[in-house]
């Protein structure tokens, strides 16, 4: 496969490319894209769960642990591209209204 730069709307190409050959993208429903980003990042959050704050800032530094969180990051990376893609929602650019609103909600101090 060829490289190409990494964005948002490639990953997403190529998230859809892989779903269509498969004959997935009849399940990629906007409810089961939501349901499944909230399990992977409940995958996530697991990894976390009994580590003290100390333990929980140096999760990389045990390449395992690192494999788990790098993989459960990019499942969660790739059902929320995938329900923006299905939903015709730029992430990118709700983000940034987002963080438009957060600055005006909450002023510095």
């Amino acid at each position: 496969m060829t490289e190409e730069p990494l964005d948002v709307a490639v990953l997403q190409r190529r998230l859809a490319e892989f779903a269509a050959a498969r004959d997935w993208r009849q399940y990629h429903t906007p409810k089961n894209l939501a349901s499944a980003l909230s399990v992977e990042a409940s995958e996530l959050v697991e990894i976390f769960q009994w580590l003290t704050p100390e333990e929980s800032s140096r999760v990389m530094a045990d390449p395992g642990t690192a494999h788990r969180v790098l993989d459960e990051v990019a499942d969660v990376l790739a059902y929320l591209l995938q329900l923006c893609d299905v939903l015709d929602v730029d992430p990118l650019a709700a983000l940034a209204a987002k963080i438009d609103r957060n600055e005006q909600r909450f002023p510095p101090v």
